[in-house]
């Protein structure tokens, strides 16, 4: 069976991870997610994609370490977005919101942290228990100093230990916690009202805040400027740019086209 489960509504695209018990990701399983979300960066009808996991226990337990012990090599072919699909596939320039239904430790939690938007049931737990594996949570070790206080991070990468959604929430690591049986229904209010939103202008804040990450101020203010990334050089040429300011004008809401 399919590992991945994907229901369209218009322009939002949900994706479930559905690999019982655990969600937990094996090669097959992380190459055919970089096939839905490579899908989804090129298709002109998404703009916003919803994921989650299947159940109620697990959003996802990271690396599959049973597949590890059956063949799966920790440096293989994880496809083309790197470990789930979204870790490092290039040019994804719309937005992704992680919905994490339940425990989220390992690549899960990596996994989340690929997201723009996290939100958390209330019952959601998370770890980076690698350190206890004898292993490097990598991406983590990248993403969460920069997203966290860095001593915060720095303890979780180095004990391993289980925090909450609480605790989450109030390090700034997710966006909202909600009850379990709203949190699919809030994840979707907020992807309708991105949806709606301007998807060139969202491709351009995705791309600088990815090219800014690394540069000092006044060089990336200088890139954006003279229009040296492609997605500002597309966005200020647009009819959306003329739209909105047509519609700021005319004092109506804008109608965007995505062109």
């Amino acid at each position: 069976m399919d590992p991945i489960r994907t229901r369209r509504d218009g322009a939002i695209l949900e994706v479930t991870l559905d690999r019982p018990k655990a969600n937990a990701i094996d090669l097959a399983t992380s190459r055919r997610m970089g096939e839905v979300f490579a899908d989804f960066r090129d298709d002109p009808d998404l703009r916003v994609a919803i994921l989650t996991g299947a159940g109620k226990k697990f959003f996802c337990a990271g690396w599959d370490l049973k597949a590890a012990t059956d063949g799966d090599a920790v440096d293989g072919d994880y496809g083309v977005g790197g470990f789930g699909g979204l870790q490092e596939l290039r040019d994804l320039n719309k937005p992704v919101i992680a919905a994490v239904n339940g425990i989220a430790c390992g690549g899960g939690l990596e996994l989340a942290l690929s997201a723009d938007i996290i939100l958390a049931a209330e019952h959601a737990t998370f770890a980076l228990p690698e350190i206890r594996s004898g292993t490097v949570a990598d991406a983590a070790s990248v993403k969460l100093p920069k997203r966290i206080p860095y001593h915060i991070a720095m303890e979780l990468l180095l004990t391993g230990r289980w925090f909450d959604a609480a605790e989450a929430n109030r390090w700034g690591l997710v966006n909202e916690v909600a009850p379990a049986s709203e949190l699919l229904a809030r994840a979707r209010a907020i992807a309708q009202l991105l949806a709606a939103g301007p998807p060139l202008v969202y491709a351009a804040i995705k791309e600088i805040v990815r090219d800014a990450e690394d540069s000092k101020f006044q060089d990336a203010m200088n890139r954006i400027t003279k229009r040296q990334l492609r997605t500002v050089d597309i966005l200020y040429a647009s009819e959306d740019q003329l739209e909105g300011a047509r519609a700021f004008a005319e004092k109506r809401d804008p109608v965007w086209k995505g062109k």
